[in-house]
């Protein structure tokens, strides 16, 4: 998962660019970069790290220009080195930086078909690279030295048409503006606020509505599946639908997980779809666990507050913080290795044993993943006295890896995969344990929304919307993100087995 920032503005846009990624830093913690635009040059700045550490008062002063983009990256399949950081940017034509958030499913034969018919050299393993010069080719089909809108939609229908997955898009011409686009599948979240200025109005565009606002931008809407959004330097809007067939299917684990509750995507408020999910299980622990003798309701933060403050409710129960967290440590079930993962937990939060001892506690989390945090909260509230711990989950058991830009395990280190709810259950060394239905999931998000009737679920019932992903697909991936192939990524960059590029044109 990613956050992608853009905006073209009246005066320099890099410390808006910065507030918005700064806003999104929940969606990667790996990498940030920003790229901007004056005198028909690019400055480019990009590292490993959190968007504080990256950018330093130095390189806010060397991203001049009104119209830039930015993003913030935690990797999927590819390799968390720095030449993986975005934006990416190709010279020719007139000059293409992108920003991506998502997956691309047909990265492989993509990046062969742009060796043979174009000549274009993938100088990493990030799908966003891909994507950058499959546009740059379409691109590069017109003779003409100034775009037009047209052309431009052109080439992003000519990319939809031959890029297959989930991809929320900002790209950034040379001497033209900022384009913006989502899959025809509206997999990825892409929205688009404007303000006011003195010299006319100036666009925002963002992964995320909670990113417009602390700059002054006023959100206006979501970027619609297939739809691409051309705003030239001078202001100029153009919009236009640039696929044949479109099909609102947003990804459901946005509301479950990733987005911040502020956040509203595709007209649905995050926060209300998590109390409506905390609604759902509350009456189904109701009706299934009215034998459990539960004296209080915990939830493990942050995202599952809301969800278990809901819970609370429906059953009459106590709501307590049985949990601090240090906020200084990143999302668990991101991290890259299986040590790290467990040393983390310990590290990230701590029981407060009076809300535990000698009680019967009901634990809420949004997922369960790989089970590894699961079992050591569970560990934690017995070591702290509770007499017995039982474990709700927000969301349905996961049991398939994410393609579309979620950088899930392998099936195999799915704690679901294979394994019935008993099974689970044993494995975390919880008392009971009960999932959300994925007909209740839907519904507590969808209510929100009644006009979107379906969400990308694969997660949970592994159907992929995209059609394209088969067992050999998937074998493929579980072989790049099974921990032992990260790590084994992980000791050739340390050991100077990969060839990076420079960062931009200045070492720290």
């Amino acid at each position: 998962m990613c956050g992608i920032v853009g905006i073209v503005g009246t005066s320099p846009v890099n410390q808006a660019i910065y507030d918005g990624l700064t806003v999104l830093q929940h969606r990667g913690q790996d990498a940030a970069g920003i790229i901007t635009i004056e005198n028909n040059t690019f400055s480019l700045r990009k590292a490993n790290g959190l968007v504080k550490d990256v950018f330093h008062t130095r390189h806010m002063k060397r991203l001049q220009g009104n119209i830039g983009i930015g993003h913030v990256r935690y990797p999927t399949a590819g390799s968390s080195s720095s030449s993986e950081a975005q934006p990416f940017y190709v010279n020719s034509p007139f000059g293409i930086a992108l920003a991506h958030n998502g997956n691309l499913t047909n990265a492989e034969s993509l990046k062969e078909q742009l060796f043979s018919e174009a000549r274009r050299h993938v100088n990493t393993t990030s799908d966003s690279e891909i994507l950058l010069n499959i546009m740059a080719h379409e691109l590069s089909k017109s003779d003409k030295l100034k775009l037009d809108p047209e052309d431009i939609f052109t080439a992003v229908t000519e990319v939809n048409n031959k890029v297959s997955g989930g991809y929320a898009t900002i790209a950034m011409i040379i001497g033209h503006g900022i384009v913006a686009f989502r899959d025809p599948n509206g997999i990825r979240p892409l929205v688009f606020g404007k303000r006011e200025s003195a010299n006319g109005t100036e666009y925002m565009f963002a992964s995320e509505s909670v990113a417009l606002k602390p700059d002054g931008f006023e959100f206006v809407r979501d970027v619609a599946p297939g739809e691409a959004i051309y705003v030239t330097e001078s202001g100029e809007f153009h919009s236009l639908s640039c696929a044949d067939k479109v099909a609102y299917s947003p990804c459901i684990f946005e509301f479950v997980y990733f987005a911040r509750p502020d956040s509203t995507i595709d007209r649905m408020s995050v926060y209300a779809a998590r109390v409506n999910m905390g609604t759902k299980l509350g009456e189904k622990i109701a009706r299934e666990w009215s034998d459990k003798d539960i004296d209080v309701v915990i939830p493990i933060p942050e995202t599952s507050c809301d969800i278990a403050l809901e819970i609370a409710r429906v059953l009459d129960l106590p709501y307590r913080q049985g949990f601090v967290k240090n906020r200084y440590i990143g999302r668990t079930f991101i991290m890259p290795g299986q040590e790290m993962r467990k040393k983390s937990v310990r590290q990230k939060l701590n029981a407060i044993d009076r809300e535990f001892k000698g009680k019967n506690v009901l634990l809420v989390d949004d997922s369960i993943v790989r089970g590894t945090t699961s079992a050591q909260i569970v560990e934690m509230a017995r070591e702290s006295g509770a007499k017995n711990v039982y474990f709700a989950s927000a969301a349905p058991e996961i049991r398939f890896p994410n393609v579309y830009g979620i950088d899930m395990p392998s099936a195999a280190e799915l704690i679901a995969h294979g394994r019935e709810v008993e099974d689970i259950n044993q494995s975390i060394s919880s008392d009971g344990l009960i999932f959300q239905s994925l007909p209740d999931l839907i519904t507590a998000v969808n209510q929100e929304n009644p006009e979107i009737t379906k969400f990308e679920t694969s997660v949970f019932d592994g159907q992929y919307i995209t059609g394209d992903v088969d067992q050999d697909y998937l074998n493929r991936i579980d072989k790049l993100r099974n921990d032992s192939a990260k790590s084994t990524r992980e000791n050739a960059m340390s050991s100077g087995l990969e060839i990076h590029n420079q960062d931009e044109n200045e070492s720290d």
